[in-house]
């Protein structure tokens, strides 16, 4: 699949990136600063011209995760709660929940 509005270093059709390559790394994720889509934290650091900020609590409602694997897009909350994609049922890498503080301004363990 194409994913033309999403970021990456070496991303291949479902939005893997040279940084996390695993079958589970197929999702992209919003950043504040520019509300684009990236593979990671590290692919935004690389390519933007600016620096990351996550998605912001009071956009908590909108679109912050798509998947790559059919390009669903998911509020943080649905995509930390659902461990598959909605649609495709694509698994996502569970080890990503050790990095929702850098993804998501709110994730401190709970969220408000």
């Amino acid at each position: 699949m194409s994913h033309e509005n999403v970021y990456g270093v070496g991303m291949d059709g479902e939005t893997r990136c040279v940084h996390f390559g695993t079958e589970l790394d197929v999702v992209a994720l919003r950043f504040g600063c520019c509300a684009e889509y990236y593979c990671c934290l590290s692919c935004h650091r690389t390519l933007a011209d600016h620096g990351a900020e996550p998605w912001p609590a009071d956009r908590r409602t909108e679109p912050a995760v798509l998947c790559g694997v059919c390009g669903t897009t998911m509020t943080a909350s649905e995509y930390i709660s659902a461990g598959t994609c909605p649609n495709c049922a694509s698994a996502f890498n569970p080890g990503c929940a050790k990095h929702y503080d850098r993804y998501f301004e709110w994730i401190d363990g709970t969220e408000p």
